[in-house]
C-alpha cells in the first residue's frame, strides 16, 4: 500500500507540481489578504462614519458581494467580463481580483464593528483636542481597534484559504487543479490515486489552516481576558 502512495507522487514530477500548485493557492491567498486588508481598513472607516451616501453605497456593496457565491464572481469576471471587453484576464488576475472583492467587504465590515465598538468619548475627545477626523481615526480609534480586530483578520485569512479551491473551475493550476489532473492520469495504473492525492491535499490544507485557526481563538481568549 506505502508502495502504490509513492508511485503515485514520486511519478514523473507529480511531487513538484503539487508544491507548484500549493504554491499558487498559498501566493492566491496572501496576496489576497494583503490587499483586502490595505482597501478594507478605509473602506471600514467610511462604513463607520457619519457620511451617510458614503456608508449607504459601501453596505450596499457588502451585501452584494455577501450574497453572490464567489464561483459565480469568478464565472462572472473570467468567462463574461473578459468577452464583453475584449480584454484577455488571466486566471490569477481573475483569482486575486474576485478574492479581493470578497476580502475588502468582509474585511471592511469587521474593521466597522472593531471601531463602532470602540467608546464615542474616545472619539470626541480626540477632536476636543484638535485632531482631525482622519487623525483621530489613525492615531486614537483605529490602534485600539486592531485587538478586536486581529482574530477576525486571521478567520477570514483561513477562510480564503479554505476558498481558493474554487479556481479549480476556471482552470488556474492551483493545488486542487493539479491534484485532478494527476489522479486523471495516475488514475488508470492505480485505482487508489485518488485516495492518496486529494488525502495528500486535505493535509495540506489541514497543516496550514489549523494553526491560524488555534491562533485566532489563542488571540481573542487572551485578549478577551
Amino acid at each position: 500500500m506505502p508502495d502504490s502512495a509513492l508511485s503515485v507522487f514520486m511519478a514523473g514530477r507529480n511531487m513538484a507540481r503539487l508544491m507548484e500548485g500549493l504554491w499558487i493557492t498559498v501566493w492566491i491567498s496572501l496576496a489576497s489578504v494583503g490587499l483586502s486588508v490595505v482597501l478594507g481598513i478605509p473602506a471600514g472607516l467610511l462604513m463607520s462614519s457619519k457620511k451617510k451616501i458614503v456608508s449607504g453605497i459601501l453596505r450596499i456593496y457588502l451585501e452584494v458581494i455577501r450574497v453572490m457565491p464567489i464561483l459565480v464572481l469568478l464565472f462572472l469576471f473570467y468567462y463574461s467580463l473578459s468577452k464583453v471587453s475584449g480584454i484577455n484576464l488571466s486566471a490569477y488576475f481573475v483569482s486575486v481580483l474576485v478574492f479581493t472583492l470578497w476580502g475588502t467587504a468582509e474585511m471592511a465590515d469587521l474593521v466597522r464593528a472593531a471601531v463602532t465598538s470602540i467608546p464615542v468619548h474616545q472619539r470626541e475627545s480626540a477632536r476636543a483636542l484638535g485632531l482631525s477626523e482622519l487623525r483621530a481615526n489613525l492615531l486614537v480609534i483605529v490602534p485600539q481597534a486592531v485587538r478586536r480586530l486581529l482574530p477576525g483578520v486571521i478567520n477570514l485569512t483561513t477562510r480564503m484559504i479554505k476558498t481558493t479551491p474554487f479556481v479549480f473551475f476556471i482552470n488556474h493550476p492551483d493545488l486542487m487543479k493539479v491534484g485532478q489532473q494527476i489522479v486523471e492520469v495516475a488514475g488508470m495504473r492505480n485505482h487508489l490515486a485518488s485516495v492518496w492525492v486529494y488525502g495528500f491535499i486535505f493535509l495540506v490544507y489541514f497543516l496550514i489552516c489549523w494553526p491560524i485557526s488555534l491562533l485566532s481563538r489563542w488571540l481573542e481568549g487572551r485578549w478577551k481576558s
